[in-house]
């Protein structure tokens, strides 16, 4: 069983499950994930036909390594248990919780889970789960929430939903934001999880797109949550390391490397002072750069 919880995943790319010309290829432009949607992108009368459709794709297309994640619907609907027994026997990566508010819907998710997994043959454990976080409440509860369930791999923040919670709108600076964005990235880093962005709408505004991408990554987070094909190279290159980066940390590692063993515990490289509190972000940023095809050596 091949359960990668900490793989890449800069771009998540929101796909209505319904329509056959948008989920049949996808993969040609190269999204680390794609989100399946079976919640708002249907309509309530559709949400048969849309399983239907989402089952047959996940059996029949061949998405190149592309993870699937299938977003159910609320748990406060009749449908998210059929979205999940749809989605497990058609083969799925992972579930997206939407709403999600506290660590008992999470919990709720995985038993449903687990049941369809028995009940279709899937290895125990097979399927993840992530969480979207959408309400002030699940912002509070995030850190529950990130350690609800070992099949967590991730939260993710939904900006529309918890803007209306908040009272305020979306404004294009990120001000209404950030205080959810770094609870959610601080929550996922003490759970040992990883974290998303919300979607950017303004599908005109790529300036304005790569300013957000900027924030987020410096934030912290993995990843961001798409919309479009057009979006993904800006995510990509900013979550990518840069070939500075990449050789900066080879030199940090090697040196640490080398000087551990010496019993030399501070010293420079290019002129900046290092210790060893530096090792782990050149490890992340060379496994990073590794994960993104960027990088080619042996560390």
């Amino acid at each position: 069983m091949n359960v990668n919880k900490k793989r890449l995943r800069r771009t998540m790319m929101f796909l209505n499950a319904q329509k056959p010309g948008l989920i049949k290829d996808p993969y040609i432009y190269k999204p680390d994930s794609i989100i399946l949607d079976l919640e708002d992108a249907v309509a309530e009368n559709q949400k048969d036909a849309a399983r239907f459709s989402l089952y047959h794709a996940l059996q029949e297309i061949d998405y190149h390594g592309v993870e699937r994640v299938v977003r159910i619907n609320a748990l406060d609907t009749p449908y998210w248990k059929e979205d999940i027994r749809c989605s497990v026997a058609g083969g799925c990566d992972s579930i997206r919780i939407p709403k999600t508010e506290c660590a008992q819907d999470v919990k709720l998710v995985e038993s449903e889970v687990e049941y369809a997994e028995r009940e279709f043959g899937r290895p125990k454990g097979s399927v993840l789960i992530m969480a979207a976080i959408e309400s002030a409440r699940g912002v509070m509860k995030a850190l529950d929430i990130c350690e609800a369930s070992d099949r967590l791999f991730g939260i993710a923040l939904s900006g529309g939903d918890y803007t209306k919670d908040l009272q305020t709108h979306i404004t294009g600076t990120g001000v209404e934001l950030m205080g959810a964005r770094q609870n959610l990235v601080i929550a996922a880093r003490a759970a040992g999880v990883q974290c998303f962005d919300t979607v950017y709408t303004d599908l005109n505004n790529m300036e304005g797109f790569r300013q957000d991408v900027e924030i987020i990554h410096l934030m912290g987070f993995d990843g961001k949550s798409i919309i479009n094909p057009r979006q993904i190279n800006t995510v990509h290159e900013i979550f990518t390391p840069s070939l500075k980066d990449i050789i900066f940390a080879e030199k940090v590692v090697k040196e640490i490397d080398s000087k551990k063993a010496q019993g030399i515990g501070v010293f420079t490289v290019d002129g900046k002072m290092i210790d060893i509190a530096f090792y782990d972000g050149a490890k992340r940023t060379i496994e990073l750069a590794k994960a993104s095809g960027v990088y080619k050596g042996d560390l």
